[in-house]
């Protein structure tokens, strides 16, 4: 049987206006200013103007460039980039507190070239994001550590509120859409572990659509880190990053309405909270407002 051809256009959809406006222009030129990177601009987040309109940026630590090449991501990637910043952490949290967020989100590009890849530079962000901004509450969208425990017990003993890993697709898509030396697997015992380290720390994940997943295939993917006790799911649409042949063709545009049956799929799975939608993303201000929710009563520890 012949194979689809990918879609060459946009659909209605998956229209959006360019991010403008005052907040949108105080928090690019704040993080600029001190050579922060935000992944709103590095992965052209389509959410970035409702977010940073709503006070929230999700900061990237470690530099502009990553160690793998996925081919999904729009980072740029290199053999050996410079070295960590290491006035970072006090940059990050001089920004945060002139933001005056209450739910921030760090991520990081993976860095395999440094000893501890990083470990113990992202540690040092979220606690000193902690001792300037001790009322905030702080995500961590954490790289794998290539499955080395003791690297990701360093960063969860700095205290992140939220404790996010990205499994990125379905596990029979997984070797061709991300880099050679991260995995399914891998990616689900990370997962695993960071909960029974830090039980009391909701954990969180995201799944790509439209990359040539099957349903069935989607649904095993919800057992998959239901097993290892993920809380958070985002679905949201995989989109090739204009101009570029490296990175993967969209297979399928997923309507909006597949999108709400497959969330309310994975809700029937137990997850605390699903975001489902064309635009959602990894961080994604729905699910973030509805974590700084959960977490009010009490601090995770």
């Amino acid at each position: 049987m012949a194979r689809a051809a990918a879609p060459s256009r946009l659909p209605a959809w998956l229209k959006v206006q360019l991010p403008a406006g005052e907040a949108v222009a105080r928090i690019r030129a704040a993080s600029r200013s001190r050579g922060l990177a935000t992944v709103c601009e590095e992965a052209r987040c389509p959410n970035l103007a409702e977010c940073w309109g709503g006070g929230t940026a999700t900061f990237m630590v470690m530099g502009d460039a990553c160690t793998r090449g996925c081919r999904f991501c729009s980072v740029a990637a290199a053999v050996k980039p410079p070295p960590p910043d290491a006035e970072e952490p006090a940059k990050l949290a001089r920004t945060l507190k002139e933001m005056a967020v209450e739910y921030a989100v760090l991520t990081t590009v993976c860095r395999d070239d440094l000893p501890d890849q990083g470990a113990a530079h992202l540690a040092a962000c979220i606690r000193e994001i902690k001792s300037v901004c001790p009322d905030m509450k702080l995500e961590m969208l954490l790289q794998d550590f290539r499955g080395d425990e003791r690297l990701l017990e360093t960063v969860l003993d700095a205290g992140p509120d939220v404790v996010a890993h990205n499994v990125e697709c379905v596990e029979r898509l997984s070797a061709c859409v991300r880099d050679a030396k991260a995995g399914y697997r891998q990616s689900l015992a990370v997962l695993a572990h960071a909960k029974s380290f830090r039980p009391r720390s909701p954990t969180k994940t995201s799944l790509m659509l439209g990359l040539g997943e099957t349903e069935g295939e989607l649904i095993q993917s919800f057992k998959d880190l239901r097993s290892v006790g993920v809380d958070i799911l985002t679905l949201g649409q995989y989109l090739r990053p204009s101009g570029s042949r490296h990175h993967l063709k969209v297979a399928r545009f997923v309507h909006p309405d597949e999108f709400t049956r497959y969330g309310a799929i994975a809700r029937e799975h137990g997850f605390l909270y699903v975001a489902s939608g064309p635009f959602v993303r990894s961080s994604y201000r729905a699910a973030e407002l509805f974590m700084k929710g959960h977490l009010e009563p009490s601090h995770a520890s």
